[in-house]
């Protein structure tokens, strides 16, 4: 066998892999990626040990719901894993259609397109409508779906500090009149977990006639009446051109949907790559929506338990004095301030059993390093119980 005289040079993408910092920090510390072996409501099990989940998105506590777990199982049987194609092409079916008349109707929109992840939907809220030749303003905590919809659709892009109208107000007077604007927001923030001052941008959005897309992936199933969302809670829905949201919240599942006017989502399907290019959603994930949806408005104690669970918890966290960053959602950041407090009041919680994750800059402002925690209506007095003595023991190691 011949071996080369001299060495390959490695490319400098293979050399870039390998000295990667971010990487290599993540894997010595090991703080993501972490994988479950068992789970049984709110506790999951992992290497062995049993944990209270404290950061899942799993608001209603719909996730384990005997009649979703049906809904799915019995999709599989009737329609198969997959319909193997996009939308555009091969992959509709008539349970899509179903379960995007029942969303619409439910947020109070005309129309609906759901998606295989909720990821490609909030994309597709920007793709689907934003042209070149338009000018963004968008909240600079947006999630990153929305900033990948922003960046791919080509348009120019202002941004304005998190959740203010005023600054918005002052980048607005700059810009012609003439230009087409759409203003693209959230509903609730995930990591902060601040509901948007919705009246004061639907104001400036009537002001200056932008087009509103709004992120309700956290406000949905949360706000409103029966968890309509954010625009519901405000009486605006109306008001709100796009409604965009994930399934893999409130809902339990997987995937994501977009909802406007008939017109509005037939332009979309046009225009959008996420919707034209990307597999139908399955089956069963459809089928485990549209269960998921029903129960919220059938079972209305879900959300009634989650709002009592919520304030105990904001108790727990006031009387430890914790920095919860104005919260007023079930998406609870305890703000820690410096990276080694957040690692070690998180190994501190996971000693004491409760799994939470760890964010800390870039992925949040400089200085406001936390720990993502989130309540469920799952949660028992016992699990609250538990979460309430570990958080006293990670104080005191802290």
């Amino acid at each position: 066998m011949a071996f080369p005289l001299f060495n390959k040079a490695k490319s400098p993408v293979i050399q870039r892999i390998h000295s990667d910092d971010a990487t290599r920090l993540r894997l010595k510390y090991d703080t993501y990626y972490h994988i479950f072996d068992k789970q049984e409501g709110t506790r999951v099990w992992k290497d062995g040990k049993e944990f209270i989940m404290l950061s899942s998105n799993d608001y209603l506590g719909l996730a384990q719901h005997p009649k979703i777990k049906e809904a799915g199982s019995e999709a599989i049987k009737k329609w198969g894993s997959s319909t193997t194609g996009a939308r555009l092409a091969n992959g509709g079916r008539s349970f899509h259609r179903e379960l995007e008349e029942e969303l619409a109707a439910f947020v109070g929109k005309e129309a609906c397109h759901v998606f295989s992840a909720g990821y490609l939907a909030c994309a597709s809220s920007v793709t689907g409508f934003a042209d070149r030749k338009d000018i963004l303003f968008a909240d600079k905590n947006l999630h990153s779906s929305l900033w990948s919809g922003i960046k791919l659709s080509g348009a120019r892009c202002e941004r304005f500090s998190h959740n203010h109208p005023g600054h918005l107000k002052e980048l607005l007077e700059y810009e012609d009149e003439k230009t087409p604007k759409i203003f693209i927001f959230e509903g609730v923030y995930s990591m902060e977990g601040h509901i948007a001052k919705l009246p004061e941008f639907i104001k400036l959005a009537e002001e200056y006639n932008a087009f509103v897309v709004l992120d309700d992936a956290h406000g949905f199933g949360v706000l409103g009446e029966q968890g309509r969302g954010t625009a519901d809670h405000f009486n605006l829905t109306n008001e709100v051109d796009v409604i965009c949201a994930s399934f893999s919240k409130s809902l339990a599942g997987s995937g994501g949907f977009v909802a406007a006017t008939q017109d509005a989502i037939d332009y979309m399907r046009s225009h959008s790559k996420q919707a034209i290019f990307s597999a139908a959603i399955s089956p069963s994930a459809c089928a485990s929506a549209q269960a998921a949806l029903r129960i919220m408005q059938d079972e209305p104690e879900h959300q009634k338990r989650l709002v009592k669970n919520l304030e105990r918890y904001r108790k727990i966290l006031s009387d430890l004095k914790l920095d919860i960053w104005e919260s007023e959602t079930p998406a609870i950041p305890i703000v820690l301030g410096e990276k080694e407090k957040v690692y070690y009041f998180w190994k501190a919680l996971q000693e004491k059993g409760i799994y939470t994750i760890i964010s800390i800059a870039p992925g949040v402002p400089p200085g406001k390093d936390l720990i993502r925690t989130a309540i469920s209506a799952s949660h028992t007095d016992e699990d609250l119980d538990r979460i309430e003595e570990a958080m006293h023991y990670a104080c005191s190691k802290i």
